[in-house]
């Protein structure tokens, strides 16, 4: 029986996909529900598994675009799996006899060369100009009678904007992803399409370093090797925040501005097909380690290309830390339709003034990216100085004064 595969929906306005990566070979034998094919989505990346066991035939190359619902590819599933590796003989290839050629049958017949001494000497006007122009004669051809430099030669002569040294100069034009694609017109879009502005900040992250020194360890025992890490104090203090600046949790509809009683949010991370976006549900209720379970639990996904366009969809606000990669300061853009999204950035020592004294601290600066239409300068601002508070007394603002409860010790 022959049993066509087709292509799956990811999601209900994806409308084709993309075969990125095929994971067999035409004729290769696949069990069911092994993975065949890497497809790209303009939201993500998803594995096609076979829906039986049998032998394969593909109907679609890699970068070829297949609508939702069309064949992919065949499978037999009558055919039978081989009981062992079969060594694949190819025909030999009849060798090609090399020709003797005795060099006394070949006759070489050079013309004479006839050189001037004439050849590549400026004349004085033109070696006057190439002296201006600081051009060496030598990185000049002359049209002049025996190749003389003319006065026009000289005019004409550009300098040298170097000579290739023998390093590579190779290049190699690849197909970006439709993944990548989707998140290229999206971004063009998000500067094109919004009155986007960024207000910065800086923030001491002392506080928090000292919390986490103390209770790191507890916590990674409790909760099951679970570690507490920088953003659950950003994803508590950005909640907070949204709930005290609900603009920044609002998205423009067309004429309207729809606002959000809930907080799901996006948080940057990096898996092997680039920077993927996965949200936090409800994220204002979660506590410490439902916030840092749910990160660890998506950045393993996209670590292992298996996060799905639902993973991804329905963010209110971003946060991205481009400090992982060493980014001291940066203008994030927004992720449409929302409205807001978070800079974090790299933690350097730094001196500053505390209580009329210079003191070296850990700082962080941090830089909020808006949609002005819906959000003016005071609710950025004042959202923006609400997060900072937080993280520079996260003991009161965001523990309640009680860290063993605020982190289920």
């Amino acid at each position: 029986m022959i049993l066509e595969m087709k292509v799956p929906s990811p999601g209900e306005s994806i409308k084709e996909v993309e075969i990125a990566t095929w994971l067999v070979k035409d004729g290769d034998y696949v069990e069911k529900d092994q993975a065949i094919a890497e497809v790209d989505s303009d939201k993500a990346t998803l594995e096609l598994p076979a829906e039986a066991s049998g032998i394969i035939t593909l109907k679609a190359e890699e970068g070829d675009a297949v609508a939702v619902g069309a064949v992919v590819c065949l499978i037999d599933t009558e055919g039978k799996k081989p009981s062992g590796s079969t060594p694949v003989v190819e025909a030999k290839k009849e060798e090609a006899k090399p020709v003797e050629v005795k060099m006394e049958e070949v006759k070489v017949v050079a013309p004479a060369a006839t050189v001037s001494y004439a050849s590549g000497t400026p004349s004085p006007a033109a070696r006057k100009i190439l002296d201006e122009k600081n051009i060496q004669p030598s990185d000049i051809i002359g049209t002049g009678k025996d190749g003389r430099i003319t006065k026009e030669d000289a005019v004409n002569a550009t300098p040298s904007m170097g000579t290739p040294t023998g390093g590579s100069r190779g290049s190699e034009r690849t197909k970006l992803s439709m993944l990548r694609r989707k998140v290229a017109e999206r971004l063009v879009a998000a500067k094109n399409e919004t009155a986007m502005l960024t207000t910065f900040n800086e923030v001491n992250m002392t506080p928090i370093n000292t919390l986490r020194n103390e209770y790191k360890d507890a916590f990674k025992a409790k909760h099951g090797g679970l570690g507490l890490g920088y953003m659950s104090f950003f994803t508590k203090a950005v909640t907070r925040a949204l709930k005290m600046y609900p603009d920044v949790n609002s998205m423009v509809d067309g004429d309207y501005k729809m606002a959000l009683d809930f907080c799901d949010i996006s948080i940057a991370v990096s898996g092997p097909k680039g920077l993927m976006v996965p949200v936090v549900r409800n994220a204002e209720n979660l506590t410490f380690r439902g916030v840092e379970a749910d990160i660890k639990r998506l950045a393993i996904k996209a670590r292992d290309g298996q996060i799905t366009v639902d993973d991804m969809t329905g963010g209110t606000f971003t946060i991205t830390n481009g400090g992982v990669f060493g980014s001291m300061l940066s203008t994030p853009i927004i992720n449409p339709p929302q409205s807001g999204i978070l800079g974090m950035h790299n933690i350097i020592e730094r001196p500053i003034a505390v209580n009329g004294k210079v003191e070296i601290h850990p700082m962080m600066y941090v830089a909020l990216s808006y949609d002005h239409r819906i959000i003016d300068g005071r609710e950025s601002v004042g959202f923006l100085v609400a997060v900072k508070e937080a993280l520079e007394k996260p003991l009161e603002l965001l523990m309640d004064n009680n860290p063993k409860k605020a982190l289920e010790l």
